[in-house]
C-alpha cells in the first residue's frame, strides 16, 4: 500500500508530510517525520499529557490524533511557542520555580499553561488544577508546578495588579 501525502502546518510552517498510512497519529509525524520532539511518547492513550499540542488553539493529546485529520488546522508544538532559541516566560518560571525535574512532562504542562493564561490571564489555583489535569508528573509533585504557573501570571498582570476578575 503506497503512502499518503497531505500537508500539515506546524508552528507557522507548513510541511508536506508524505509516505504516512492513515491510521498514523499526529504525535508519530511530529517526532518521527519533522523531527519535533518537545512532545513525548508515554502512555500513546491519552491519559499523561506528554504529547500535549495546540491543534487550533486547542490543547490535545497528540498521541490520539490522526495526522491526515490535522490537515488544515494550525498545529503548534512546544517548539513553536516563543521565538527559537529561546524560552517563553512559562518555561523561564519552570526552570525558576524547580517545576523540571526530569523533564519528560515539562513540554505538556508548558504547552498546557501557555493556552491556560492565554485564555484565562488570572486563574485561580482551582482553574490551573483543572486546566492541567490531564497531565502527570512524577517528579515534583505539582507544588512547583503550581506556583510556576501563579509566577508567570503575576508577572504578565505586572506590578501592583493583584486584582482577579
Amino acid at each position: 500500500m503506497e503512502g499518503r501525502t497531505y500537508e500539515l502546518t506546524v508552528n507557522g510552517a507548513a510541511h508536506l508530510v508524505e509516505r504516512t498510512w492513515l491510521g498514523e497519529s499526529l504525535l508519530s509525524v511530529l517526532r518521527d517525520g519533522l523531527g519535533l520532539y518537545g512532545a513525548k511518547n508515554a502512555c500513546e492513550q491519552g491519559e499523561c499529557g506528554s504529547c500535549s499540542v495546540l491543534l487550533d488553539g486547542v490543547v490535545v493529546c497528540a498521541c490520539l490524533e490522526l495526522a491526515e485529520a490535522c490537515a488544515g488546522c494550525p498545529i503548534t508544538t512546544v517548539e513553536g511557542l516563543g521565538p527559537s532559541g529561546e524560552l517563553t516566560d512559562v518555561q523561564r518560571a519552570f526552570v525558576d520555580e524547580g517545576a523540571v525535574q526530569c523533564g519528560f512532562c515539562t513540554p505538556g504542562l508548558v504547552v498546557a499553561t501557555h493556552e491556560l493564561l492565554d485564555r484565562r490571564p488570572d486563574p485561580s489555583e482551582l482553574e490551573i488544577r483543572e486546566a492541567l489535569a490531564g497531565n502527570l508528573c512524577r517528579c515534583t509533585g505539582y507544588g512547583r508546578i503550581l506556583a510556576a504557573v501563579q509566577a508567570t501570571a503575576a508577572a504578565r498582570r505586572g506590578p501592583g495588579d493583584g486584582a482577579r476578575d
